[in-house]
């Protein structure tokens, strides 16, 4: 088998490019909405299951593409992917906020992922080869920038920018907003609402590969494969705020 890490990253890109192609014919057409949406999910599915089937054979997946088949619970290897993260963004033509993601778990522990955002042509992975210092904070900038979504942005935002002069950042899918900390045009992403492990698998083994915090709301570790995929809640930031970010936020009611 290839390298983990090449692997993810190549798979990534792949559905990626097959999302674009869906994408711009479709749009071509008069296509639009719901309909875009399903297509782009499925387009990317189909691809994403054919490769690993012929490249990982032996590994399982979990996918939010496809019927959770609890034999991963006994497996040594699970990819977890999201064939398309984002799909209003998606949909929405030209907007570029949204991503796919591709994630290994092995033996209880991320061990590779990529998050690739086609339509501003970059790819993030876990690779050593391709890891890069994280950007300085440019002066001027408040304490702490957050980014959040476009559409419904969290109650507990406006506290924290009243107790750590925060700022919010809207963007669209979860993969950016997470990817967001690791380009420098963020210092943090919470997500307190739940979602599923396929939502920050790969987002979370890419942004702990370069150097980020990565943890539960209360600083414990993310955990994935379980018997049930829904996650209440994440943290991805830079390591210097982890501390102050994570302790404002055990004050909150994030419910």
């Amino acid at each position: 088998m290839s390298n983990d890490h090449q692997l993810a990253r190549e798979l990534a890109d792949l559905a990626g490019e097959r999302l674009l192609a869906v994408r711009a014919e479709l749009h071509a057409s008069g296509v639009e909405g719901r309909e875009l949406k399903d297509a782009g999910d499925a387009a990317s599915q189909e691809l994403l299951a054919a490769a690993l089937r012929e490249r990982a054979p032996q590994d399982a997946v979990l996918s939010e593409e496809a019927a959770d088949d609890h034999a991963r619970l006994s497996a040594s290897r699970v990819w977890i992917i999201d064939p398309l993260d984002g799909t209003r963004e998606f949909s929405e033509v030209p907007r570029d906020d949204w991503a796919v993601h591709v994630a290994l778990w092995q033996d209880g522990s991320l061990v590779a992922g990529a998050v690739a955002l086609p339509a501003r042509g970059i790819t993030f992975d876990t690779d050593e080869q391709r890891r890069h210092p994280l950007p300085g904070r440019p002066e001027g900038e408040p304490p702490l920038r957050l980014a959040v979504s476009r559409s419904r942005p969290p109650a507990f935002a406006e506290e924290l920018g009243r107790t750590m002069g925060a700022t919010t950042v809207p963007m669209g899918s979860a993969g950016v907003k997470a990817m967001s900390v690791l380009d420098g045009s963020s210092d943090a992403y919470v997500h307190a609402g739940g979602q599923y492990e396929w939502d920050s698998a790969a987002p979370v083994a890419v942004a702990a590969a370069h150097g980020l915090h990565t943890s539960r709301v209360d600083g414990s570790p993310l955990v994935y494969n379980r018997e049930n995929p829904w996650s209440p809640d994440l943290v991805v930031c830079r390591p210097e705020v982890a501390e102050s970010l994570l302790a404002a936020l055990s004050t909150m009611d994030l419910g």
